[in-house]
């Protein structure tokens, strides 16, 4: 084919199965090889010192240029010359890397867009920022040291342990809100699932040859089943006017509303733009969610009450810092303080969210409605579309009115005449 350019590279047919390779004729045993996923490396052909064909990985195009990789093959085809064998050098390296060198390997990686994650993406920023926070403090502290190699299922097994035992809790530093951070059952199987695939990513790039993560039986966490019954609800709608009456924050006061009202995540109220709500088409369209782009039912209540947050400065959000270019973040601390008064235990924003769902089945609606509602991943769901049908608006606007009424009776008819 003459010399390899990107130009051929780019024109490279991506096999079904299996793998193929373009090589390059003018530097012998220089060439790309593509595998089905799509990904295209560059690779080295050659024979060491004992006659033995051996090849290697030299990078991934579109990290590495045809030129830069082709310096690359020419550095290696001197170190074969010279009796060295490239192959065998990374063999022994990779035979003794230790778990902290891939998890610094795979956030580097991962932060730089290079790994892809579900559906062929990059890594999204918030999934990252956990698994940034589980590396950090349970993977590296207890197992960083240890080489993948000599890694076996029962040492990540009681890894898993440890942090249910509480062996990384740590008070959290003065930057960041919020107590302890301890350990428990759902922190330790989600640790085990982050270490199992940054491995399974390190085996694709050639880093590790096994993942010692697989097989490992991940420790069940308790299910989250606390929400707020009709009383508890009516107590906090009451702590709302007091707060109100006693100075606190209106913002705050509004996205825990909010929450209420939609049984969206946290992170979906205080981040969503005035652009992404269609009031009189009923939907709120999220470019971009836990579980990808979505078109979510919202009903009049809270379309209304989003309607009426005054805009800050040039910002984008309904729910804007009074401070700074950026969401709300106080919503946790509001939270808190209206459970205080109302006296409730045990209330986080994903309380709120479990108890719009749970209305929303005390209701009678079907757990398929209930899903779209909150925006679950679920196959055949109608939540991608831009269409919202009328079971869909009829579901969305009695849940948010019931839920509207409990916290204040007064307001929701008003409310409701205004739309």
């Amino acid at each position: 084919m003459g010399k390899l350019t990107k130009r051929a590279v780019d024109s490279m047919a991506i096999p079904c199965t299996g793998q193929s390779f373009l090589w390059d004729d003018e530097l012998r045993g220089f060439g790309v090889r593509a595998i089905p996923s799509g990904l295209k490396a560059f690779v080295l052909q050659y024979r060491n010192v004992e006659g033995r064909s051996r090849r290697i990985v030299l990078g991934r195009f579109g990290v590495l240029t045809v030129e830069q990789a082709r310096s690359q093959a020419r550095i290696r085809l001197g170190e074969v010359a010279g009796g060295s064998d490239p192959a065998e050098v990374r063999a022994q390296s990779r035979a003794a890397i230790t778990i902290r060198e891939v998890c610094n390997w795979y956030l580097e990686n991962a932060e730089a867009g290079i790994i892809l994650g579900r559906k062929h993406r990059p890594i999204k920023a918030s999934t990252l920022a956990m698994d940034r926070s589980r590396i950090e403090t349970h993977i590296k502290p207890l197992i960083g040291n240890r080489q993948v190699r000599a890694l076996r299922v029962s040492d990540i097994e009681k890894m898993q342990m440890d942090i249910v035992a509480g062996k990384t809790a740590k008070a959290r530093d003065g930057s960041k809100r919020g107590g302890k951070v301890s350990g428990g059952p759902g922190v330790a199987g989600r640790a085990v699932s982050t270490l199992h695939s940054l491995l399974a990513h390190a085996m694709r790039y050639d880093l590790v040859e096994n993942n010692p993560a697989a097989g490992v039986r991940k420790i069940a966490g308790k299910p989250r089943t606390r929400r707020l019954s009709a009383p508890e609800i009516r107590a906090l709608g009451e702590a709302m006017e007091i707060a109100e009456r006693n100075g606190e924050n209106p913002t705050g006061l509004a996205a825990v509303r909010a929450l209420m009202l939609t049984g969206y995540r946290i992170s979906e109220v205080i981040g969503m733009e005035h652009d992404w709500l269609h009031a009189d088409q009923g939907y709120v369209h999220f470019p971009d969610t836990k579980t990808d782009g979505q078109f979510r039912p919202i009903g009049r209540v809270a379309a209304n009450l989003l309607l009426a947050q005054p805009k800050k400065r040039d910002l984008l959000f309904f729910f804007g810092s009074d401070f700074v270019d950026r969401p709300y973040s106080g919503v946790p601390e509001t939270l808190k303080a209206l459970c205080t008064i109302a006296r409730l235990d045990g209330v986080t924003p994903h309380v709120l969210r479990h108890t719009f769902g749970s209305v929303a089945g005390d209701m009678g609606f079907s757990e398929l409605t209930i899903k779209a509602l909150l925006g679950h991943g679920s196959r055949g769901s109608t939540q991608n579309y831009v269409h919202i049908d009328e079971a869909m608006r009829l579901a969305v606007e009695r849940v948010s009115a019931k839920i509207a009424n409990l916290l204040d009776g007064s307001e929701v008819s008003a409310i409701l005449r205004a739309a």
